[in-house]
Protein backbone atom coordinates (compact mmCIF):
# COMPACT_ATOMS: atom_id res chain seq x y z
CA UNK A 1 0.00 0.00 0.00
CA UNK A 2 1.67 3.03 -0.98
CA UNK A 3 0.95 6.46 1.42
CA UNK A 4 -0.49 9.88 -1.05
CA UNK A 5 2.92 11.73 -1.82
CA UNK A 6 2.77 15.29 0.24
CA UNK A 7 1.54 17.90 -2.21
CA UNK A 8 3.45 20.50 -3.20
CA UNK A 9 2.55 23.32 -0.80
CA UNK A 10 3.87 21.50 2.26
CA UNK A 11 7.53 21.98 1.31
CA UNK A 12 7.10 25.06 -0.38
CA UNK A 13 6.20 28.36 2.06
CA UNK A 14 4.96 31.39 1.56
CA UNK A 15 6.78 34.75 1.46
CA UNK A 16 4.88 36.54 4.34
CA UNK A 17 5.39 40.40 4.92
CA UNK A 18 8.56 42.19 2.68
CA UNK A 19 10.28 38.52 3.02
CA UNK A 20 11.94 38.18 -0.49
CA UNK A 21 11.36 34.32 0.70
CA UNK A 22 9.87 32.38 3.44
CA UNK A 23 11.59 32.13 6.55
CA UNK A 24 12.36 29.73 8.65
CA UNK A 25 13.62 28.73 12.04
CA UNK A 26 16.73 26.02 13.08
CA UNK A 27 17.19 25.63 16.40
CA UNK A 28 20.30 24.15 18.27
CA UNK A 29 18.44 23.68 21.53
CA UNK A 30 21.66 25.86 22.86
CA UNK A 31 22.50 25.43 26.59
CA UNK A 32 24.13 28.75 27.89
CA UNK A 33 26.83 28.50 31.12
CA UNK A 34 24.78 29.34 34.28
CA UNK A 35 21.53 27.37 32.62
CA UNK A 36 20.27 23.84 31.79
CA UNK A 37 18.88 21.71 29.39
CA UNK A 38 15.46 22.47 30.63
CA UNK A 39 15.94 26.28 30.36
CA UNK A 40 16.99 25.69 26.74
CA UNK A 41 13.87 23.20 25.95
CA UNK A 42 11.48 25.92 27.49
CA UNK A 43 13.59 28.69 25.52
CA UNK A 44 12.70 26.15 22.32
CA UNK A 45 9.25 26.48 23.25
CA UNK A 46 8.94 30.47 23.11
CA UNK A 47 10.61 30.19 19.94
CA UNK A 48 8.59 28.10 17.90
CA UNK A 49 5.71 29.95 19.21
CA UNK A 50 7.11 33.53 18.47
CA UNK A 51 7.85 31.65 14.98
CA UNK A 52 4.16 30.43 14.41
CA UNK A 53 3.11 33.83 15.64
CA UNK A 54 4.95 35.97 13.18
CA UNK A 55 4.51 33.79 10.34
CA UNK A 56 7.41 31.70 10.06
CA UNK A 57 6.90 28.61 7.99
CA UNK A 58 8.58 26.22 10.25
CA UNK A 59 10.70 24.93 12.76
CA UNK A 60 13.30 22.55 12.75
CA UNK A 61 15.53 20.76 15.27
CA UNK A 62 19.15 19.71 14.34
CA UNK A 63 20.76 16.44 15.97
CA UNK A 64 24.09 16.88 17.86
CA UNK A 65 25.88 14.31 20.34
CA UNK A 66 28.05 14.74 23.55
CA UNK A 67 28.11 18.51 23.45
CA UNK A 68 27.24 19.77 26.49
CA UNK A 69 25.92 23.50 24.61
CA UNK A 70 23.69 21.64 22.53
CA UNK A 71 20.47 19.94 24.47
CA UNK A 72 19.22 18.41 20.93
CA UNK A 73 20.01 14.88 20.87
CA UNK A 74 16.72 13.54 20.35
CA UNK A 75 14.87 15.63 17.74
CA UNK A 76 11.72 13.12 17.67
CA UNK A 77 11.14 13.73 21.47
CA UNK A 78 11.80 17.21 21.20
CA UNK A 79 9.52 17.72 18.22
CA UNK A 80 6.89 16.12 19.88
CA UNK A 81 6.38 18.35 22.76
CA UNK A 82 6.95 21.61 20.39
CA UNK A 83 3.98 20.11 18.52
CA UNK A 84 1.92 20.21 21.83
CA UNK A 85 2.57 23.78 21.98
CA UNK A 86 1.86 24.94 18.31
CA UNK A 87 -0.88 24.62 16.42
CA UNK A 88 -0.05 25.49 12.54
CA UNK A 89 3.70 25.72 12.01
CA UNK A 90 5.47 23.07 10.48
CA UNK A 91 8.18 21.17 12.32
CA UNK A 92 11.00 18.58 11.21
CA UNK A 93 14.26 17.43 11.77
CA UNK A 94 17.10 19.72 10.20
CA UNK A 95 18.01 16.76 10.31
CA UNK A 96 17.93 13.28 12.12
CA UNK A 97 21.45 11.76 10.97
CA UNK A 98 20.46 8.60 9.38
CA UNK A 99 23.47 6.44 9.83
CA UNK A 100 22.88 6.61 13.45
CA UNK A 101 19.79 5.09 13.33
CA UNK A 102 17.73 1.42 12.11
CA UNK A 103 15.88 2.96 9.15
CA UNK A 104 13.20 1.49 10.56
CA UNK A 105 13.34 3.31 14.06
CA UNK A 106 13.05 6.83 12.31
CA UNK A 107 10.36 5.57 10.42
CA UNK A 108 8.66 4.28 13.41
CA UNK A 109 9.05 8.15 15.15
CA UNK A 110 8.06 10.41 12.53
CA UNK A 111 4.91 8.69 11.68
CA UNK A 112 4.10 8.88 15.42
CA UNK A 113 5.01 12.68 14.93
CA UNK A 114 2.25 12.64 11.88
CA UNK A 115 0.00 11.25 13.91
CA UNK A 116 0.27 13.63 16.46
CA UNK A 117 0.79 16.75 14.31
CA UNK A 118 -0.89 16.03 10.77
CA UNK A 119 0.31 17.28 8.09
CA UNK A 120 2.60 19.21 9.63
CA UNK A 121 6.09 17.54 9.77
CA UNK A 122 8.94 17.73 7.68
CA UNK A 123 12.15 14.83 7.58
CA UNK A 124 14.77 16.17 7.15
CA UNK A 125 18.12 13.96 7.11
CA UNK A 126 22.09 14.17 6.88
CA UNK A 127 24.42 11.50 6.34
CA UNK A 128 27.10 12.91 8.95
CA UNK A 129 27.12 11.34 12.66
CA UNK A 130 26.37 15.01 14.09
CA UNK A 131 29.45 14.54 16.88
CA UNK A 132 32.84 13.24 17.11
CA UNK A 133 34.55 9.99 15.30
CA UNK A 134 34.24 8.43 19.14
CA UNK A 135 30.55 9.45 19.82
CA UNK A 136 29.70 8.18 16.69
CA UNK A 137 31.20 4.85 17.00
CA UNK A 138 29.29 4.43 20.24
CA UNK A 139 26.26 5.71 18.21
CA UNK A 140 26.44 3.12 16.07
CA UNK A 141 28.05 0.37 17.86
CA UNK A 142 30.95 0.18 14.82
CA UNK A 143 34.01 2.47 14.18
CA UNK A 144 33.55 1.38 10.29
CA UNK A 145 31.83 5.31 10.13
CA UNK A 146 33.04 5.73 6.39
CA UNK A 147 31.07 2.64 5.57
CA UNK A 148 27.64 3.90 7.06
CA UNK A 149 28.07 7.30 5.21
CA UNK A 150 28.50 5.69 1.98
CA UNK A 151 25.36 3.16 2.73
CA UNK A 152 23.73 6.75 2.83
CA UNK A 153 21.81 5.96 -0.08
CA UNK A 154 20.42 2.58 0.81
CA UNK A 155 19.38 3.81 4.29
CA UNK A 156 17.07 6.27 2.71
CA UNK A 157 15.73 4.09 0.13
CA UNK A 158 15.30 1.39 3.11
CA UNK A 159 13.28 4.36 4.96
CA UNK A 160 11.15 5.17 2.36
CA UNK A 161 10.19 1.65 1.75
CA UNK A 162 8.99 1.64 5.22
CA UNK A 163 7.55 4.80 5.08
CA UNK A 164 5.65 4.17 2.10
CA UNK A 165 4.55 0.35 3.58
CA UNK A 166 5.73 -1.12 -0.23
CA UNK A 167 8.32 -3.27 0.11
CA UNK A 168 7.82 -6.16 -3.00
CA UNK A 169 6.99 -8.94 -2.40
CA UNK A 170 10.45 -11.59 -1.13
CA UNK A 171 11.80 -8.87 0.24
CA UNK A 172 13.25 -10.21 3.83
CA UNK A 173 10.82 -6.70 5.00
CA UNK A 174 7.79 -7.10 3.05
CA UNK A 175 5.92 -8.60 6.04
CA UNK A 176 7.70 -5.76 8.50
CA UNK A 177 5.11 -2.52 9.35
CA UNK A 178 6.71 0.98 10.47
CA UNK A 179 3.63 2.02 13.12
CA UNK A 180 1.77 4.29 12.43
CA UNK A 181 1.99 4.07 8.83
CA UNK A 182 0.32 3.14 5.90
CA UNK A 183 -0.83 -0.42 7.16
CA UNK A 184 -3.51 1.40 9.33
CA UNK A 185 -4.83 3.23 6.22
CA UNK A 186 -3.74 6.15 3.83
CA UNK A 187 -2.60 8.78 4.50
CA UNK A 188 -0.26 11.77 4.24
CA UNK A 189 3.81 10.68 5.51
CA UNK A 190 6.29 13.57 5.98
CA UNK A 191 8.21 15.12 3.13
CA UNK A 192 11.86 13.83 3.27
CA UNK A 193 14.50 16.50 2.91
CA UNK A 194 18.03 15.96 2.05
CA UNK A 195 20.53 18.04 4.34
CA UNK A 196 24.30 18.81 3.32
CA UNK A 197 27.00 20.78 4.02
CA UNK A 198 29.07 19.79 0.11
CA UNK A 199 27.87 18.28 -2.83
CA UNK A 200 27.10 14.60 -2.21
CA UNK A 201 23.80 15.04 -0.84
CA UNK A 202 22.77 17.92 -3.49
CA UNK A 203 23.50 15.74 -6.22
CA UNK A 204 21.35 12.97 -4.41
CA UNK A 205 18.34 15.14 -3.75
CA UNK A 206 18.24 16.54 -7.37
CA UNK A 207 18.62 12.82 -8.66
CA UNK A 208 15.90 12.06 -6.68
CA UNK A 209 13.38 15.10 -6.92
CA UNK A 210 13.58 15.78 -2.98
CA UNK A 211 13.61 19.38 -1.64
CA UNK A 212 17.52 19.92 -0.38
CA UNK A 213 18.52 21.89 2.72
CA UNK A 214 22.59 23.64 2.74
CA UNK A 215 24.41 24.30 5.83
CA UNK A 216 25.44 27.60 4.96
CA UNK A 217 25.79 29.12 8.31
CA UNK A 218 28.83 26.21 8.46
CA UNK A 219 30.06 26.25 5.16
CA UNK A 220 29.19 29.19 3.54
CA UNK A 221 32.44 28.43 0.55
CA UNK A 222 30.21 25.80 -0.72
CA UNK A 223 27.00 26.93 -1.15
CA UNK A 224 26.63 28.14 -4.26
CA UNK A 225 28.40 25.64 -6.27
CA UNK A 226 26.21 22.94 -4.09
CA UNK A 227 23.29 24.40 -5.22
CA UNK A 228 24.25 25.04 -8.44
CA UNK A 229 24.50 20.56 -8.34
CA UNK A 230 21.40 20.28 -6.91
CA UNK A 231 19.57 22.73 -9.60
CA UNK A 232 21.84 20.95 -12.42
CA UNK A 233 20.97 17.24 -11.09
CA UNK A 234 17.28 17.67 -10.43
CA UNK A 235 14.59 15.52 -12.27
CA UNK A 236 11.02 16.19 -11.74
CA UNK A 237 8.97 13.44 -8.83
CA UNK A 238 6.18 12.82 -7.41
CA UNK A 239 7.03 15.13 -4.43
CA UNK A 240 8.51 18.10 -6.63
CA UNK A 241 8.27 19.45 -9.97
CA UNK A 242 10.96 22.31 -9.58
CA UNK A 243 13.65 22.75 -7.13
CA UNK A 244 13.55 24.30 -4.11
CA UNK A 245 16.38 24.83 -1.40
CA UNK A 246 17.19 26.13 1.65
CA UNK A 247 20.00 27.23 3.04
CA UNK A 248 20.60 27.41 6.83
CA UNK A 249 21.70 31.14 8.21
CA UNK A 250 23.54 32.47 10.72
CA UNK A 251 21.83 35.46 12.03
CA UNK A 252 21.48 37.41 14.97
CA UNK A 253 19.88 41.44 15.52
CA UNK A 254 20.27 43.56 18.34
CA UNK A 255 18.06 47.16 19.21
CA UNK A 256 21.96 48.14 19.51
CA UNK A 257 24.83 47.03 17.36
CA UNK A 258 27.75 45.79 19.56
CA UNK A 259 25.06 44.43 21.80
CA UNK A 260 24.95 41.76 18.48
CA UNK A 261 28.37 42.14 18.60
CA UNK A 262 28.44 40.90 21.63
CA UNK A 263 26.31 38.09 21.32
CA UNK A 264 27.90 36.35 18.63
CA UNK A 265 31.28 36.78 19.96
CA UNK A 266 29.96 33.69 22.38
CA UNK A 267 28.79 31.93 19.58
CA UNK A 268 32.34 32.41 18.28
CA UNK A 269 34.22 30.83 21.08
CA UNK A 270 31.89 28.23 21.66
CA UNK A 271 32.60 26.76 18.37
CA UNK A 272 36.69 27.35 18.94
CA UNK A 273 36.28 25.41 21.61
CA UNK A 274 34.64 22.90 20.07
CA UNK A 275 37.01 22.90 17.13
CA UNK A 276 39.86 22.56 19.60
CA UNK A 277 38.82 19.44 21.23
CA UNK A 278 36.99 21.58 24.15
CA UNK A 279 33.41 21.51 23.65
CA UNK A 280 31.19 23.28 26.67
CA UNK A 281 28.23 25.10 27.58
CA UNK A 282 28.11 28.50 25.44
CA UNK A 283 29.91 31.21 27.04
CA UNK A 284 28.33 34.62 28.84
CA UNK A 285 29.22 37.27 26.46
CA UNK A 286 31.44 38.48 29.57
CA UNK A 287 33.30 35.38 29.32
CA UNK A 288 33.48 36.08 25.54
CA UNK A 289 34.63 39.44 25.67
CA UNK A 290 37.28 38.87 28.14
CA UNK A 291 38.63 35.97 26.70
CA UNK A 292 42.20 36.17 24.63
CA UNK A 293 42.05 34.78 21.75
CA UNK A 294 45.20 33.52 20.42
CA UNK A 295 46.71 34.52 16.58
CA UNK A 296 44.87 31.32 15.36
CA UNK A 297 41.63 31.54 17.23
CA UNK A 298 41.33 35.26 16.13
CA UNK A 299 42.07 34.11 12.23
CA UNK A 300 39.32 31.52 12.82
CA UNK A 301 36.50 33.73 14.57
CA UNK A 302 37.38 36.27 12.31
CA UNK A 303 36.22 33.97 9.32
CA UNK A 304 33.42 32.49 11.48
CA UNK A 305 31.65 35.93 12.13
CA UNK A 306 31.62 36.99 8.54
CA UNK A 307 29.24 34.27 7.98
CA UNK A 308 27.23 35.65 10.59
CA UNK A 309 25.11 38.18 9.86
CA UNK A 310 24.62 40.42 12.78
CA UNK A 311 23.33 43.90 13.79
CA UNK A 312 20.81 46.06 13.75
CA UNK A 313 17.19 44.83 12.28
CA UNK A 314 18.33 46.91 9.46
CA UNK A 315 21.45 45.92 8.81
CA UNK A 316 20.76 42.10 9.62
CA UNK A 317 17.60 42.43 6.76
CA UNK A 318 19.73 43.87 4.64
CA UNK A 319 22.51 41.11 4.74
CA UNK A 320 19.66 38.28 4.81
CA UNK A 321 18.31 39.77 1.44
CA UNK A 322 21.96 40.47 -0.50
CA UNK A 323 22.70 36.49 0.64
CA UNK A 324 18.97 35.68 -0.87
CA UNK A 325 20.03 37.14 -3.95
CA UNK A 326 23.21 35.37 -4.51
CA UNK A 327 22.37 32.47 -3.27
CA UNK A 328 18.63 32.22 -4.85
CA UNK A 329 17.60 30.07 -2.17
CA UNK A 330 13.94 29.53 -1.73
CA UNK A 331 14.17 29.71 1.89
CA UNK A 332 16.18 31.16 4.61
CA UNK A 333 15.98 29.27 7.41
CA UNK A 334 17.76 31.20 10.62
CA UNK A 335 19.64 29.64 13.48
CA UNK A 336 20.26 32.69 16.32
CA UNK A 337 23.17 31.21 18.47
CA UNK A 338 23.89 33.48 21.85
CA UNK A 339 24.25 32.46 24.97
CA UNK A 340 20.87 33.44 26.21
CA UNK A 341 17.49 32.76 25.56
CA UNK A 342 16.16 36.37 25.88
CA UNK A 343 18.74 37.80 23.50
CA UNK A 344 17.72 34.69 20.51
CA UNK A 345 14.03 35.44 21.37
CA UNK A 346 14.71 39.16 20.72
CA UNK A 347 16.43 38.51 17.70
CA UNK A 348 13.86 36.61 15.94
CA UNK A 349 11.61 39.48 17.04
CA UNK A 350 12.83 41.98 15.38
CA UNK A 351 13.53 40.14 12.29
CA UNK A 352 10.04 39.94 12.06
CA UNK A 353 9.57 43.33 12.47
CA UNK A 354 12.08 44.43 9.80
CA UNK A 355 10.16 42.61 7.67
CA UNK A 356 6.52 43.67 8.54
CA UNK A 357 5.59 39.98 9.47
CA UNK A 358 2.37 39.88 10.99
CA UNK A 359 1.05 39.14 14.28
CA UNK A 360 -1.58 36.57 14.40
Amino acid sequence: MRRRAPPVDEIRGTANGTAPVPLSVLDLVTVGSGRTATDALRTSVDITRLAERRGFHRHWVAEHHSMPGVASSSPAVILAHLAAHTERIRLGSGGVMLPNHAPLVIAEQFGTLEALAPGRVDLGLGRAPGTDGATAAALRRSDRLSEGADEFPQQLAELTRFLDDDFPDGHPYARIHAVPGPVQGPSARPPIWLLGSSGFSARLAGVLGLPFAFAHHFSAQNTVPALDLYRDSFRPSELLDAPYALIGVSALASDDEREARRQVLTGALSMVRLRTGRPGLIPTPEEAAAYEFSAMEREFVDSWLSNVIHGTPDAVRSGLDDLQKRTGADELMITANAHGGDARLRSYELIADAYDLAVA
